[in-house]
């Protein structure tokens, strides 16, 4: 009676879905808006398109920030430089608007770095939206789904389609993950990634070689193929602040907010006062509107006004594992519905090694979160439950917690509500509040943002949001053969005993330089060729010297961490490897340094100063 009752409800709401998606094919009609609206678009992809664009130097964007005083106020400051915050400042920027962004530590540093590497709709928010029901759920699958083609479109070298397997154990399972799945390919519309599709079992296997075909009480049926996208999350974030900055924005990292500035008429607030964090110089920046997008750290910025302020953060925990890549194949991940305990498991093949996780837990809010022995090791006994292989503790290359801002509306009725979608509001006059969300709807989040501190500030932007066919650094023009003229006319030139020595561009680093830099990859492979930097970082891993000074130079790189970890992945792909890897650059490094960084790897406790290093060798 209840499986009846469950297909039923999946075959009731596929009319709904039906309809909805109709309506997301309707165009409007061009107005005299929209072709203004095509210009700055133009205008604005020139300049990032342009292979030979820079981003202006730090001490200019620092420079910007401080000239904008009383009487030239910016008309938005940004606080956070996660994806929202650099998606509020490339959406505000490209409106034609005065725009200021700083963040605390390193664009990406916090959750956005920390993610699941997913760009999806949200399969589970669909179970829950058909089985209760919930058409507002739905729109948020829509919305999601959306936003997850737009994201894959205009950042093609760092994100793409991935098919992801689900195992049947039983022929009802077959049945209902197949109707359920279809219903997200119909939710989708012409968005739509690949059709999904039903494997047998041993073709199953044949996709997927270590997937668990016999267990001890139960024998696989088959699986339920899908698609979602996946992304590199932090190249990504870095990407999209690089953007707003060529698009106008005064972007600033490793500046701290220590205090708002208020007018002592309204009690608005009008600025703020930021400490760069490399200088420990402080300094005003007037704006007309504030916008807290500082992610789980949100309640604190809200505290700079309002000590007593009522919490809006409820955060949640997940941690994440890296292992060797024969856990998953190349091209395919494994996503588990529900496991023995109910939670939902996956393993994905990652940057050429396997990311798994996750766990959904109650946790505080720290700069550095880590990861416990006991969260990693549910995710090991989780994943060896449909495997067919020996997993092994000492398999984990590496291991990250990362903190999801569940928000609650501050000025919503029932507050106890904890909400998956967004939350915009303006508790305080002048500053506005942007939290919770997902990394797949950073652009909608900040969108939303942008006409909430339009009309608080009464801003008159020249047009209107052009975000959502806006290619971000390196991906206008961007082919997937385009690593083949990379390995074809460099070399990787590299010093050895004293001595410079040619070495192949192998397809392994060209590969790599095509997907983290798109169409600015040949300025890397230059740099490798012209500047002898050409060597490895690390045995096994296809990170050059010569991107530590494509990244000090053009990506706002201003330490060991800012590259490690944000500008390559190396951090988190391989704790071993970047420990090896920490000492090559610039040939400079302090113990104490390398300690810091090690502990930052195994996400420990560390200081919040910034690990020295010395790019004096590459930035010239």
């Amino acid at each position: 009676m209840a499986t009846a009752t469950r297909l039923r409800r999946l075959g009731a709401a596929a009319a709904i879905a039906a309809a909805a998606s109709g309506a997301y094919l309707i165009q409007p009609s061009i107005t005299a808006a929209d072709r203004g609206r095509a210009n700055l678009v133009a205008e604005v992809r020139q300049r990032i398109s342009d292979r030979n664009t820079s981003v202006p130097p730090r001490a200019a964007q620092e420079s910007a920030l401080i000239s904008a005083g009383a009487g030239n106020p910016l008309d938005i400051l940004v606080i956070g430089g996660g994806a929202t915050g650099a998606g509020v400042a490339l959406d505000a920027a490209t409106r034609g608007l005065k725009v200021g962004l700083v963040e605390r530590e390193d664009f990406s540093s916090g959750t956005s770095s920390r993610s699941t590497k997913l760009l999806h709709g949200g399969v589970r928010y669909l179970e829950k939206a058909i089985f209760n029901l919930d058409y507002g759920q739905l729109k948020l699958v829509f919305h999601a789904l959306e936003e997850r083609k737009q994201v894959i479109d205009n950042a093609p070298h760092l994100c793409h389609a991935l098919p992801c397997m689900t195992p049947c154990f039983g022929w009802f399972d077959v049945v209902y993950y197949w109707a359920g799945l279809k219903m997200y390919d119909l939710v989708a519309g012409f968005r739509l990634l690949h059709v999904s599709r039903y494997y047998s079992a041993q073709e199953s296997v044949e996709l997927f070689p270590t997937l668990l075909r016999n267990g001890k009480d139960k024998s696989l049926k088959g699986t339920v193929v899908y698609y979602d996208g996946q992304m590199n999350d932090s190249r990504l974030n870095v990407g999209l602040a690089c953007t707003a900055a060529i698009a106008g924005a005064a972007v600033l990292n490793h500046a701290e907010v220590i205090g708002f500035l208020k007018d002592k008429k309204s009690n608005r607030t009008i600025g703020a006062r930021i400490r760069d964090n490399l200088t420990g110089e402080e300094f005003e920046t007037y704006a007309k509107v504030v916008v807290n997008a500082a992610g789980p750290f949100c309640d604190s910025v809200r505290k700079l006004t309002d000590k007593d302020v009522k919490p809006m953060i409820c955060p949640s925990s997940g941690v994440h594992i890296i292992l060797p890549d024969y856990y998953s194949p190349e091209g395919m991940g494994l996503i588990v519905p529900k496991t023995k305990d109910g939670r939902v498991v996956f393993m994905l093949p990652w940057l050429g090694r396997t990311v798994a996780g996750t766990t959904d837990s109650n946790t505080e809010i720290t700069l550095l979160p880590e990861p416990h022995e006991d969260e990693i090791q549910f995710i090991l006994d989780a994943i060896s439950d449909y495997l067919n292989v020996k997993v092994r503790r000492t398999d984990v290359l590496s291991a990250w917690s990362g903190i999801r801002p569940l928000a609650t509306d501050p000025s919503a009725k029932n507050t106890e509500s904890i909400s998956r979608d967004h939350v915009v509001c303006e508790d305080y006059p002048g500053l506005v509040t942007i939290t919770g969300g997902k990394w797949t709807t950073y652009r909608g989040m900040a969108e939303d943002a942008v006409n909430a501190a339009i009309k608080s500030g009464k801003l008159t932007p020249q047009s209107g949001c052009v975000t959502s066919n806006l290619p971000i650094v390196g991906g206008d023009g961007w082919d997937p053969a385009s690593f083949t003229v990379i390995a074809q006319q460099y070399t990787r030139m590299k010093k050895s005993h004293g001595k410079v020595v040619p070495g192949v561009m192998d397809t392994a680093a060209a590969k790599h330089l095509s997907h983290a830099y798109g169409t600015f990859a040949e300025r890397v492979a230059a740099i490798a060729q012209n500047e002898n930097l050409g060597k490895r970082l690390a045995h096994g891993y296809p990170y050059l010297e010569a991107e530590v000074a494509y990244c000090a130079r053009n990506e706002y790189c201003e330490s060991a961490i800012d590259f490690i970890a944000r500008r390559s992945r190396l951090a988190f792909l391989d704790t071993d490897a970047a420990g090896r890897a920490l000492p090559r650059p610039g040939n400079s490094w302090k113990r104490s340094n390398l300690q810091k960084m090690q502990s930052f790897m195994m996400g420990s406790t560390m200081s919040s100063q910034v690990c020295e290093f010395n790019f004096c060798g590459y930035i010239n």
